[in-house]
């Protein structure tokens, strides 16, 4: 979602009010630029040790699996029984799973758009958990300074994700943020 929005921001800047931007970086998958830092060693370690994957036709353990992948990405705000429920209706309205997972990864994502986030004119908020293994916050540092005007905000003991304990503060942050049409 990130990505799509810097995107949107410098592809169509008429039809983008204002950004905010959560969790991402301004590069695309696979290996970071080189000023910014790589996926956490805990979070490469945990990947590293992880079991198979689940058996696809037992909900139960594809539930105990994507928990396990939620959990991997936290911080200690993590509210495993809330992520168990989100993670409970995604098996539920998802026609293929395996697929729903793997599909993020392997897709295109076009050509290199780092180099013109000078050119996003959308007032942003960059919005990033202080713990994020996937995306370390030094990525958000650089992304906000990248991008004219930009404000940071590191939300304190999250990581990538949305615990529901900093609800408050992140509705507080874009809502201060979000231009009324």
């Amino acid at each position: 979602g990130g990505w799509v929005s810097q995107l949107a921001a410098l592809d169509h800047p008429s039809r983008v009010g204002s950004l905010v931007l959560v969790s991402t970086r301004a590069t695309g998958h696979g290996q970071a630029d080189a000023d910014l830092p790589e996926v956490s060693p805990r979070l490469l370690q945990t990947w590293a040790e992880a079991d198979d994957e689940p058996d696809w036709s037992d909900d139960d353990a594809v539930l105990d699996y994507l928990v396990g992948g939620e959990r991997s990405l936290a911080g200690p705000l993590l509210d495993e029984a809330s992520v168990r429920e989100v993670c409970r209706s995604f098996l539920r309205r998802t026609g293929d799973v395996r697929a729903a997972l793997t599909n993020h990864p392997i897709a295109d994502q076009g050509p290199r758009w780092r180099e013109r986030l000078s050119q996003i004119t959308a007032p942003t908020l960059v919005l990033h958990g202080e713990r994020d293994p996937l995306f370390p916050p030094a990525n958000a540092v650089r992304l906000a300074a990248e991008i004219p005007g930009a404000r940071l905000r590191v939300v304190p003991e999250v990581g990538h994700e949305l615990p529901r304990k900093a609800w408050s503060g992140y509705v507080d942050a874009i809502a201060g943020q979000v231009i009324p049409c």
